[in-house]
């Protein structure tokens, strides 16, 4: 329910505290997983334009605030965003028809509706469901000795975007919950390492080079970058494959996610510009005090070498509303990494640092370097560390950042604008462009147990 206008409420009655609402939308992306290669370049701009469409609904869903009461919301927010999406979705389906049979159903992604945020005065642990394992504080307990609670939103400043105190739980607060597959005989234990700085250059755009290839400001919140210095939305493989990189070893791949800010008033460089503080990304631009590269192998058997340009996201930008099927994010401390969050910020005793881990799909089919919703070509080995019939096991990217955060300092992850900032929407991107000598060194790496790089 859309909490009322002012103007309705009976006299003498108090107004209930406003909760952020924000814009739910079917994820066109992902559901178009059999996309003929000829429709895809113009199939991903429509999907970007969707984006668009979908972010610029949530900014006049967002200046209208409490007074967006169930009529206007529909008329002026979502009938309007559904002719668009409408729209967009006619023109995807006639690409796709112009070289394959034309898929059905696709107007039945047209449909947006809105989802309500917990209130910004919700005690932290109160308004997301904690990992598997883990022990959320509990009704308005103050967080342990030593850690302070994050400040509030500044006015004019995240205050409707997010983050709010819901998103944050102290990680003393928090049971260990990480298992390891058990390894067995054949396991490649080794693992192979890229030093590839932590993007002391300044490379930032708003691109999203794997998603939206060819459109400007497709991801709506800017990315870090380490390792190919040549990446942006119109990279090619020839054009990433004779750039430079960061990386010591040589290795041209590209590595990027979003950037982690802190919202202490700074008025960032792109506090003006689109994928920052014009679409809700506003603060300092927290530069990782680490990022490291790492390659390790399976559980249960060697690896194979991957394929040139392999293309793997990990995690979904838009968790928030789509749910968290695709969902991975990592959020944990130095010193409590035995302990992680998946839909909570940390909050780090003093003296411990933030740290964002991204575990990369492990099994690929071994014939595709990428797929139209960019997913279905690669998947996660189960629970014992196996992959599925069909898949096979490639070395496991792991991405580990981390930021010096002041203790109690409000910070939030970029995001689509609707998403909120939270913290389950993370995510990390890859894109492999490793000579063919050093791949196979990594997987020799690897299979022989060593350590590498």
């Amino acid at each position: 329910m859309l909490p009322p206008p002012a103007a309705r409420r009976p006299a003498g009655r108090q107004a209930p505290a406003w909760a952020a609402m924000t814009v739910k939308c079917p994820d066109a992306a992902t559901r178009l997983s059999n996309v003929p290669q000829q429709a895809r370049p113009a199939v991903d701009r429509e999907l970007a334009t969707m984006d668009s469409q979908v972010a610029d609904a949530y900014q006049r869903l967002a200046a209208r605030g409490a007074g967006a009461d169930q009529d206007w919301v529909r008329t002026r927010v979502l009938e309007p965003l559904g002719a668009q999406r409408r729209g967009a979705l006619n023109r995807i389906g006639n690409e796709i028809g112009r070289v394959a049979s034309r898929p059905s159903g696709l107007v039945t992604l047209a449909s947006c509706t809105v989802q309500q945020a917990a209130p910004a005065s919700a005690p932290a642990g109160g308004a997301t469901s904690a990992p598997a394992g883990a022990t959320p504080a509990a009704g308005t307990a103050a967080p342990a000795a030593g850690t302070a609670a994050p400040a509030a939103p500044a006015a004019g400043g995240q205050a409707q975007s997010g983050p709010v105190k819901a998103d944050f739980v102290d990680i003393r607060r928090v049971r260990p919950n990480v298992k390891n597959p058990r390894t067995r005989a054949n396991a490649s234990r080794g693992t192979f390492s890229s030093r590839c700085g932590r993007n002391e250059n300044k490379h930032f755009n708003s691109d999203n080079v794997i998603v939206a290839p060819g459109v400007s400001n497709g991801a709506h919140h800017m990315h870090d970058y380490v390792g190919n210095r040549g990446t942006d939305a119109f990279s090619t493989n020839d054009s990433l494959a004779a750039a430079g990189t960061t990386c010591t070893n040589g290795d041209r791949s590209t590595h990027y996610w979003p950037v982690l800010r802190q919202q202490d008033g700074t008025k960032e460089a792109d506090a003006d510009q689109p994928g920052g503080g014009t679409e809700g990304n506003v603060g300092r631009i927290l530069r990782p005090e680490t990022a490291s590269i790492s390659f390790r192998g399976s559980a249960v058997s060697k690896v194979v070498e991957m394929p040139k340009f392999l293309r793997i996201i990990t995690g979904d930008a838009k968790a928030f509303t789509n749910g968290t099927a695709n969902a991975n994010a990592s959020w944990s401390c130095t010193g409590f990494e035995n302990r992680q969050l998946k839909d909570k910020y940390p909050l780090c005793p003093k003296g411990s640092k933030v740290v964002r881990t991204f575990k990369f799909q492990s099994c690929w089919d071994g014939k595709n370097a990428d797929s139209a919703n960019h997913r279905t070509h690669v998947a996660f080995a189960d629970a014992k560390g196996a992959c599925a019939k069909g898949f096979k096991a490639i070395p496991q990217l792991v991405q580990r950042i981390t930021y010096k955060v002041a203790p109690g300092s409000l910070f939030a992850v970029d995001s689509f604008p609707e998403q909120l900032h939270k913290p389950v929407t993370d995510h990390g991107d890859f894109i492999n462009v490793m000579s063919n000598s050093l791949m196979k060194k990594a997987v020799k790496c690897i299979n022989t147990g060593r350590k590498c790089g």
